[in-house]
């Protein structure tokens, strides 16, 4: 059931605890013919994600007729016959989505050790020196990674590397959350991005907002 949704600057976000049957989720959504056919192409729990999702931004898009997620060329997600912006994300229990009329993006990540090996990954040198050095050292990563998440599905394409097209202004890191900036450089492309994060159980969230030049 839906268990958190915030509204901020024209977006809406809200995030799901799949607690539901596969036959619920089926009920509620009544999937379209082309639906059923992707969905009987999934496998295991990645089947209750994809469901989780759906239900969700249905219920972020109320109207008449159910909102459609169909996917680009790129793979990013899109309201069929909507001028609205969405991403979805989805990590263990819980299910994540985000509606809005500005470019969009948002991810969440449980919240896990291993991130300390994998940082220079994704991180640049400049940005690794900003992150808390101690307690809350794991914690301040999650954000950074969620947060580059959230910039890529914003952008929607392919070919980038987090390092060096995806990048994040020093913050310190709040456990009540907080908000910085971060942005995308690729090729002729150049956006800012307002990001918010907030931790929720044992996972991070970020959301990602373009800002208007």
């Amino acid at each position: 059931m839906p268990i958190v949704s915030q509204h901020q600057d024209q977006s809406t976000y809200a995030i799901w605890r799949i607690e539901e049957s596969e036959a619920w989720f089926l009920e509620q959504l009544q999937l379209s013919a082309a639906e059923h056919a992707q969905l009987e192409a999934i496998k295991g729990w990645r089947r209750m994600e994809w469901l989780a999702v759906r239900q969700l931004v249905a219920a972020l898009v109320p109207g008449a007729e159910r909102a459609i997620l169909v996917k680009d060329e790129y793979g990013k997600p899109h309201l069929h016959n909507s001028p609205l912006h969405v991403s979805i994300s989805h990590s263990h229990q819980l299910a994540a989505a985000m509606v809005g009329k500005k470019v969009l993006g948002i991810d969440i990540q449980q919240i896990v050790e291993k991130i300390g090996r994998l940082a220079p990954r994704f991180l640049s040198p400049r940005e690794l020196a900003f992150i808390h050095p101690a307690e809350h050292r794991i914690a301040h990563l999650h954000v950074c990674w969620c947060a580059k998440e959230a910039l890529y599905k914003a952008y929607g394409k392919r070919e980038i590397d987090f390092c060096d097209h995806l990048l994040l202004d020093p913050f310190d890191y709040q456990t009540e959350g907080g908000s910085f900036q971060g942005r995308v450089i690729k090729d002729e492309f150049e956006a800012t991005f307002a990001l918010k994060y907030s931790k929720f159980e044992d996972c991070m969230l970020v959301t990602a907002t373009i800002l208007e030049v």
